[in-house]
């Protein structure tokens, strides 16, 4: 196994985009693509360390840059602004994913019909967005994401979407988890929420404590989420010999 690592360019309009890939060189045909959406705190260590760890599942891993210009926020009052630009205006937002994910298709290491997504926070709620806009992706994962609907028109979902959800978190309750369920049931597609107890906001974050119970990581609730990420992904690319 050999991973590889390196930063790439595209544009969505004017605006320049820096993204981040990780692949394993020892294969040599193209590979199913799994696009990692960030959270918050923009393209960061634990996003390029995702698309390691899918890299060394035998994908892909591209994170998108839906910030723009590589952009890192630091304090969370910037952090904010930035999010809230894009949460504010789905279409805009719809417009910067559809212009990463066509990105990821044309890169050479790629099966470009053979792409899933995934994403944290924030990058829940895009992840969410690109399989709300009937996009062929194979997989939608969102790990303790923002659900609030698009509020764009109403297409059949048809990825396999999976939500890996804390029912403790403040960032959306529990009647905000069943209306998700109720939307993805109209929506036509196969879906999966698997709410864990005790756990609230950031559960996939090591280290997250913001010590009031709104961020906190949960080993357990992380650990049976990614295993049910494996899942699905063995599952969707089963046709590629991954397993």
């Amino acid at each position: 196994m050999q991973i590889t690592t390196k930063p790439f360019e595209y544009t969505d309009g004017k605006q320049k985009c820096v993204g981040y890939m990780a692949w394993d060189e020892t294969y040599a045909d193209p590979k199913p693509c799994v696009i990692v959406n960030h959270a918050w705190s923009g393209l960061d260590d634990f996003a390029q360390q995702k698309a390691v760890q899918l890299a060394a599942m035998g994908y892909v891993g591209v994170c998108l840059d839906n910030y723009g210009d590589g952009a890192l926020p630091e304090t969370n009052e910037e952090k904010e602004a930035l999010m809230t630009g894009l949460v504010s205006d789905r279409k805009v937002l719809l417009k910067r994913l559809k212009a990463g994910l066509k990105a990821a298709q044309a890169l050479p290491e790629v099966d470009e019909n053979a792409i899933a997504a995934l994403g944290f926070c924030f990058g829940g709620l895009c992840t969410l967005d690109i399989a709300r806009a009937g996009i062929d992706l194979k997989a939608a994962i969102s790990f303790h994401g923002l659900l609030t609907p698009s509020g764009l028109p109403k297409k059949k979902i048809k990825a396999k979407v999976l939500v890996a959800h804390g029912w403790d978190d403040p960032m959306a309750e529990p009647d905000t988890v069943v209306a998700l369920g109720k939307e993805l049931t109209e929506a036509g597609c196969d879906w999966q929420i698997h709410a864990y107890g005790k756990t609230t906001h950031a559960f996939m974050v090591e280290g997250a404590d913001s010590g009031d119970g709104t961020l906190k990581h949960n080993e357990d609730s992380e650990r049976r989420a990614w295993v049910a990420t494996q899942d699905l992904l063995m599952e969707v690319f089963s046709d590629h010999g991954i397993s």
